[in-house]
């Protein structure tokens, strides 16, 4: 077995949880800032840069077996991010193009999330975490409330984005 710091984080967990910290500061500066995040501007690119990173290094990464729900989501999160891309230098997906990158990126940073508030529940406070398990019921209820705040920025979202004259669908 891998030796651990104190967080019981091996060296590759802390590089993972370094990188990951970076790419979550990234898209919430982002998000309030720019009201999106996009790769076109320095900090939408170190974002990108650091999910993919994120992923990557968390599929070295076994504390719980082999592979599971977490290598999963970086699989789904390499997708998104793809999706992100076509739709934002191409025209594959016609008039929902510019709809489909900016919910595809905000939806990555949801994925940030729901395994950030595991990691940390169940770590922190040192000797006393504040849930024994990834599985605890309030972990649920957590990525429940996150799924909800994504669906009303993301609603929010397409509301700016048709108020800047970027309808979803063309004119009857």
């Amino acid at each position: 077995m891998a030796p651990t710091n104190a967080l019981g984080l091996t060296s590759l967990g802390t590089i993972h949880t370094a990188i990951s910290l970076i790419a979550v500061a990234a898209g919430f500066i982002l998000l309030i800032r720019d009201r999106e995040i996009s790769p076109r501007n320095s900090l939408g690119k170190i974002y990108v840069a650091a999910t993919v990173g994120v992923c990557l290094t968390g599929f070295g990464i076994f504390q719980h077996g082999g592979f599971g729900k977490p290598h999963a989501l970086g699989i789904i999160t390499l997708v998104v991010l793809a999706i992100a891309a076509v739709a934002g230098y191409t025209n594959f997906y016609g008039r929902a193009s510019r709809y489909v990158e900016t919910l595809a990126y905000s939806a990555t940073l949801l994925f940030h999330m729901i395994p950030g508030v595991t990691e940390t529940s169940t770590r922190l406070p040192l000797g006393a975490p504040l849930l024994s398990s990834p599985d605890a019921p309030e972990l649920q209820t957590a990525a429940a409330v996150l799924a909800a705040l994504f669906l009303v920025g993301a609603a929010l979202q397409v509301r700016r984005l048709r108020a800047k004259g970027r309808p979803l669908a063309a004119p009857a």
